[in-house]
């Protein structure tokens, strides 16, 4: 038995390798029509720099981060590199990158091509970005709003109209409502409004139906939401983890149905507002992230010794500083940092780095195409 189970390792890894070994130019579908826009919503997964033009702590501009970016540029992007959503659009040829919105010096090509809007720190609890400062949900949609007529202003109205309709719309979020919120900073309050996590994830999901219907009222006609990662692996999660001195660095097991139980509601909530004229679309990152952590503590993951394969050494801790606990301003300039963060599947204590980033890219792109081939009807 042991046999097979080493024979279906070998395959798996081999199977995440061809993925994963070149992530510099993924290759869009041929011949397939694409979308007018890649329109962005939600927190640090997401968010190409908006923290950038506000008073938050809540940054990433500055080095380490950046480190693989074009350029070394430290973007405001929370990873060495690119995110999935950069990848995303690429892939689909709409653009290379996805720009923030709030960047004064995009022109209104970068503009009718999409922008993400996202913000580090935020969540679909309004209270969640209070707690960081940072630009919530209903505010990413007043600058959505504004996005609007900026573009009305130069193509017109009905181009608008049209443009907005054969856009792809991407929301992901909600990790801080339970990390930094429920579980964090916010606790006293919301586990007494909330007697159980349960509640507080159908109180999430109410506010992100409101969030899909305000965008639908806007034109949004496809939109893609992405699911919860397992939030027990986050090495920051795993450090502030009371049992983490003595029982090692592992997932927080009781985290882990948290986010499996918010997943199948989001997912179920989606299909059941499905209609003729909108599509949801559900994209699953909780477990290629697992598979990816479980590959690193498995002898499977490391025992070829060949440059191309994806060899995961680091799952537990961040590429930058200890690895434990820097973020945002915790990891900067004076931070040691790993060598090659591509053996790393975090890049700080909460964030993916861009090689983790573009496996995820690799498995839902079964989604990504299609919405893609929807475009063809």
């Amino acid at each position: 038995m042991g046999y097979y189970l080493e024979i279906y390792y070998i395959i798996s890894l081999v199977s995440m390798v061809f993925f994963t070994s070149n992530y510099a130019q993924p290759q869009a579908p041929v011949a397939k029509p694409k979308p007018s826009a890649l329109i962005v919503f939600g927190d640090s997964t997401v968010d190409a720099g908006n923290n950038n033009f506000i008073q938050t702590a809540m940054k990433s501009n500055f080095p380490p981060y950046g480190r693989d970016f074009v350029n070394h540029v430290p973007t405001g992007r929370f990873t060495n590199g690119r995110l999935v959503s950069d990848f995303i659009a690429s892939y689909a040829g709409v653009k290379d990158i996805v720009p923030a919105y709030l960047d004064p010096t995009l022109g209104i090509q970068d503009l009718m091509t999409g922008v993400t809007f996202a913000s580090a720190g935020t969540g679909f609890d309004p209270m969640t970005a209070t707690l960081s400062s940072v630009i919530s949900f209903d505010q990413q949609i007043e600058y959505f709003k504004e996005y609007k007529s900026k573009i009305e202003m130069n193509i017109g109205k009905e181009s608008t109209v049209d443009l907005i309709t054969k856009a792809v719309f991407v929301i992901s979020a909600g990790t801080n409502d339970f990390v930094v919120n429920y579980y964090g900073l916010g606790e006293a309050v919301n586990q007494y409004i909330y007697p159980n996590v349960t509640s507080y994830s159908n109180f999430l999901i109410q506010n992100v139906e409101h969030v899909i219907k305000e965008l639908i009222n806007q034109g949004a006609r496809k939109i893609a939401m992405v699911g919860l990662p397992p939030l027990g692996c986050l090495p920051g999660v795993i450090t502030l983890n009371r049992d983490a001195a003595t029982h090692g660095r592992k997932c927080v097991e009781s985290m882990l149905p948290v986010a499996i139980e918010y997943n199948i509601i989001l997912e179920k909530r989606l299909k059941a507002m499905q209609t003729a004229e909108t599509k949801f679309y559900y994209a699953d990152i909780y477990k290629p992230i697992l598979d990816m952590i479980q590959f690193g503590e498995s002898k499977f993951g490391k025992f070829i010794n060949l440059s191309i394969f994806l060899r995961l050494e680091e799952v537990s801790t961040g590429c930058c500083g200890s690895g434990y606990i820097e973020a945002a301003i915790l990891c900067n300039m004076n931070s040691p940092v790993c060598d090659d963060a591509s053996k790393y599947v975090f890049w700080d204590s909460v964030h993916p780095t861009e090689r983790a980033y573009h496996y995820i890219f690799t498995v839902i792109r079964p989604v990504v195409d299609m919405v893609l081939n929807d475009y063809i009807n």
